[in-house]
Order: C-alpha cells, then sequence, then structure tokens
C-alpha cells in the first residue's frame, strides 16, 4: 500500500483548512481507525503546528479491542453507523478532545460482512453531538483508503468550524496550568 500523499490537492487544502480551525480555536482532536489502520493520523500529523491540536489517535481492528478500549457495544456491526459513532465517542474519551472521528467499513476488493467492498462509515463526535456519514466508495483498496482519509479530514474541518475548545482538560488542572497557555 502506498502512503497517502498529504499535499494532495483535495487532502491539503482539507488539511490546512482543519490545522488553521484548531489552532486559531484553540481545539484538540483526535481520530480512531479501523479502516484506514493509521493512515489518517499519519495524515493529520503532518498538518502544520499539528503538535500542538492533534491529540492522537488509535487503530482498534479487532472487535474486542474496539470493545474493551473504545466502548463499541459488543454485538455491534463493525461495517455500521452504529459503530462509527461509537468509536468516534470513545476517542473523544479516551483523548479528552473536542472532536474526534472514526473510520470503519470494508476498503475491499471482496465484500466483508454482507457489506459490498467500499462501504465506508464515518463517525464524528464533539461535547453535544454524535453523528455518522456514509460513504459508497468506488475503487481498488488503496484507493478506498485514500477517499475516506481525505472525506474524514474534510467531516472534521466541517465540524471545527462550528466548535469553541470545551475549556481546561483533565490531568493539566492537576497541574495547576490552563492547557490554553500552556
Amino acid at each position: 500500500m502506498t502512503a497517502l500523499d498529504p499535499h494532495d490537492t483535495d487532502t491539503h487544502s482539507h488539511i490546512v483548512r482543519l490545522s488553521e480551525l484548531s489552532s486559531e480555536r484553540e481545539l484538540r482532536i483526535g481520530v480512531a481507525e479501523s479502516l484506514t489502520s493509521g493512515m489518517l493520523a499519519d495524515t493529520i500529523g503532518a498538518g502544520e503546528g499539528a503538535s500542538g491540536w492533534f491529540a492522537g489517535g488509535i487503530v482498534a481492528y479487532f472487535t474486542d479491542v474496539k470493545e474493551r478500549v473504545l466502548g463499541l457495544t459488543p454485538g455491534t456491526d463493525p461495517c455500521s453507523a452504529a459503530c462509527a459513532e461509537q468509536l468516534a465517542a470513545g476517542a473523544r474519551t479516551l483523548f479528552d478532545v473536542d472532536l474526534a472521528v472514526s473510520t470503519t467499513g470494508v476498503g475491499g476488493p471482496e465484500p466483508q460482512g454482507g457489506h459490498p467492498a467500499g462501504t465506508v462509515y464515518l463517525g464524528w463526535a464533539t461535547a453535544d453531538d454524535v453523528g455518522h456519514r456514509r460513504l459508497a466508495l468506488v475503487g481498488d483498496p488503496e484507493e478506498v483508503l485514500a477517499a475516506t482519509v481525505d472525506a474524514a479530514i474534510s467531516l472534521l474541518a466541517f465540524h471545527a468550524e462550528g466548535l469553541r475548545p470545551a475549556g481546561p482538560r483533565r490531568g493539566r488542572e492537576d497541574l495547576g496550568e490552563d492547557p490554553r497557555t500552556t
């Protein structure tokens, strides 16, 4: 698999916008990945000033890991809106962020679990909202993953438009620090 080019026109413009919004609004961003297996975190981490706003990402392929670490309800279809939303909510809690996004689905080339190749769910979670977006992508697995990463970054930028930071973070106040000044 080739790495996603963070300078691809669409991906680059989305990551620039996400970086600007996150920096200006002092937002913290996190991700949970199954389908994209780290590609999303890698691309976001290459964004301008990411060390100031990208809290991190987790790759959880096994369902039991999704359940234990991210709070996925046992029995949830791993290629579903419910899974995407729960993974995003779990990442938001795990990383103590303002906005989290998740990727799950079937990259292909074959169908899996009754879902056609290219069936993708992106989840998002903020303090006030949890939701999902379903994608039906066409292409080989590399193309599906690249399109998923681009769509996830676009979704992050879209939701970051309406956010303000949640305030002091857990752990930082224990140190007597205001996270917006350190």
